[in-house]
């Protein structure tokens, strides 16, 4: 079944059971992976913040590892967050999609990512892949993944937008054809600030409930999108992380990140989530960035670069072929 038409449907032949140890090695290694990545590049900025590492313990039951660094010259903050969590009664967040689940005990594990650089030029990034396993009374465990990456440019440059959205077709092709298409339209309609009437960012990939009832081949997808993120990312952020900037674009910069915290705050899940199945507040709204600023009534002029970002970027356009 290809990864793209990821109804849910569990079974029971033994391909289908989730190897969690197998997913947990691959999420700590990403981890690891990405924090050496975004360091590199907080030194090609010429800084010398590093992550700190914050393992945490559950009481209920599981942990975790929050790598998070503050105060960069290149990355303001970025938090690199790894969990595997056990919880008793799943939360209203995960089971309304899934109410036969409804109460059940399960465990979730997964890899975050946000990324807020210090440049204005340089835009924000967040990738999420996890993996999800509940189990009823009776019966066979329940599970699916999910995930994705996005982007959220202050500043807009039309040849990162399509070396996003480029990196994203390219590691969904090995899955079948339509696959990009159906979770990039996906992405451009869950990442959506309704309040605001607008995209938070120009999207990227997402997806939720995958489970074809091929562990192996959803493993694989869960691999190419972890990965995935940082080899789209990174190019980006070389290449404008010097990029010279002004007090205003920086104030412009805090303005439009507080559209980002109205949407982690009021609309994501992974938040949601987090909050109600009793998660560790620090990690969960690790996502926020140090500084925002909200200013009531902002106008731009209709020729300038501000304007320019809703009327030419944050506009659910295709930037690569589906």
């Amino acid at each position: 079944m290809p990864i793209g038409n990821n109804r849910f449907t569990p079974v029971t032949n033994a391909n289908a059971s989730p190897n969690v140890q197998a997913v947990r090695s691959f999420l700590l290694g990403l981890q690891q992976m990405v924090c050496q990545q975004l360091e590199q590049v907080e030194l090609a900025a010429g800084g010398t913040a590093r992550f700190v590492a914050d393992p945490w313990q559950r009481a209920e039951g599981g942990g975790g590892i929050s790598c998070v660094m503050q105060g960069g010259v290149g990355l303001e903050k970025a938090g690199v967050m790894f969990s595997h969590i056990v919880i008793d009664q799943l939360p209203q967040s995960a089971t309304e999609r899934h109410p036969h689940i409804a109460g059940c005990q399960a465990e979730a594990l997964g890899v975050s990512v946000v990324v807020h650089p210090a440049n204005p030029h340089a835009p924000t990034s967040h990738a999420n892949i996890r993996l999800f396993v509940a189990q009823p009374p009776e019966g066979p465990a329940v599970w699916w993944m999910g995930g994705g990456f996005d982007l959220t440019p202050i500043y807009g440059y039309v040849e990162d937008c399509v070396a996003w959205h480029s990196a994203a077709k390219a590691l969904c092709l090995p899955f079948g054809a339509g696959v990009y298409g159906q979770y990039k339209q996906w992405c451009d309609a869950y990442f959506y600030i309704k309040h605001r009437n607008e995209p938070r960012g120009i999207g990227g990939l997402f997806y939720d409930d995958l489970n074809t009832g091929d562990f192996a081949q959803c493993f694989a997808f869960m691999r190419a999108v972890g990965e995935g993120y940082i080899n789209a990312i990174m190019p980006i952020l070389h290449k404008r992380i010097n990029t010279p900037y002004t007090p205003a674009q920086r104030e412009f910069q805090l303005y439009r990140r507080g559209r980002y915290v109205e949407y982690n705050l009021v609309y994501d899940r992974g938040t949601l989530f987090g909050l109600q199945s009793n998660g560790r507040v620090e990690s969960i709204l690790v996502s926020l960035p140090n500084m925002v600023s909200w200013h009531y009534g902002r106008t731009d002029s209709a020729d300038s670069a501000e304007a320019k970002l809703l009327t030419e970027f944050l506009t659910n356009k295709n930037w690569v072929e589906l």
